[in-house]
C-alpha cells in the first residue's frame, strides 16, 4: 500500500543517514540537501522524537540514558515518516535540547519528491529501514567523535567534561555497538568522514544521482 501511495504522491526517493553522536549525519544531510536543493527535499530528523526527560529510562547511577531506542516515541515517528512517504505533510515540534516539550516550535514538514532522513536508530527500527530507499552509514574515528561531542557540550549544554565522559563511557558508546553497529553491513554507502570527506561527497553524490529517477 505505501508502494502504490509513494507512486501516487511522486515520491520518489527516500535516503537514510545513520551514525554515531558526533559522526557528522547532520553535516551531511546539509551538504545532501544543498547538492540537490532543486529538488526542495524533505528533511526528517529523528530527534524531534525524543520524548520529555521524565520519560526517559534512568541508568544503574541514576543518570538520564538518551541513547536508548526506547528514548524516542517510535510510535510516532513511524506513523509521521510513513505520512511523509504517502506525500502528506506532517507537523512535529522541534527538537531543542533542555527546552520544555511547550516551548519547542511547531513545524510544518511538506513532502516532496526527495525526502532525507538521520538518526541514530534508522537500521534498528525496522519500520523506518523498509522505507529507505539508499541508506548510508557514517564512519568515523570515534577519537573525533568524542572530541566533538566535548566541545558541543561544554559550549552549549554547559556539561561538565567529567559527565560528557560517563555519558560517552555508559551511554553512547553501548548506544553504538548495540543499535548501530551490528547494522553497517546493511548501509548502501559508507561515508568515510575523515580528511577522505571531499571525495567521499563526491562518490556519494555519483552514486546517488546515478539512482535518483528524479
Amino acid at each position: 500500500m505505501v508502494i502504490f501511495e509513494r507512486f501516487l504522491f511522486q515520491v520518489n526517493m527516500i535516503i537514510g543517514i545513520c551514525g554515531g553522536s558526533g559522526s557528522g549525519k547532520t553535516t551531511l544531510l546539509k551538504r545532501i540537501a544543498n547538492e540537490l536543493e532543486h529538488h526542495k527535499p524533505a528533511i526528517f530528523s529523528m530527534d524531534n522524537y525524543y520524548h520529555p526527560i521524565q520519560m526517559q529510562q534512568k541508568d544503574a547511577n541514576g543518570a538520564y540514558n538518551f541513547d536508548l531506542p526506547t528514548a524516542l516515541h517510535k510510535e510516532q515517528l513511524v506513523s509521521d515518516l510513513n505520512d511523509l512517504a504517502s506525500g502528506n505533510p506532517i507537523e512535529v515540534k522541534e527538537y531543542h535540547f533542555n527546552a520544555p516539550p511547550d516551548k519547542n516550535v511547531l513545524l510544518t514538514i511538506e513532502s516532496s519528491s526527495l525526502i532525507i532522513v538521520e538518526g541514530l536508530f534508522l537500521f534498528h527500527y525496522q519500520e523506518v529501514h523498509s522505507l529507505i530507499d539508499f541508506s548510508i552509514f557514517m564512519d568515523v574515528d570515534p577519537a573525533v567523535q568524542l572530541d566533538r561531542r566535548l566541545y558541543r557540550d561544554q559550549e552549549t549544554r554547559g556539561y561538565t567534561r567529567e559527565a560528557i565522559i560517563y555519558q560517552w563511557e555508559n551511554h553512547v558508546a553501548p548506544c553504538y555497538e548495540n543499535y548501530l553497529l551490528p547494522y553497517e553491513h546493511l548501509a548502501n554507502f559508507r561515508f568515510h568522514n575523515d580528511h577522505r570527506a571531499d571525495e567521499e561527497f563526491e562518490r556519494l553524490m555519483y552514486e546517488l544521482h546515478g539512482k535518483m529517477v528524479i
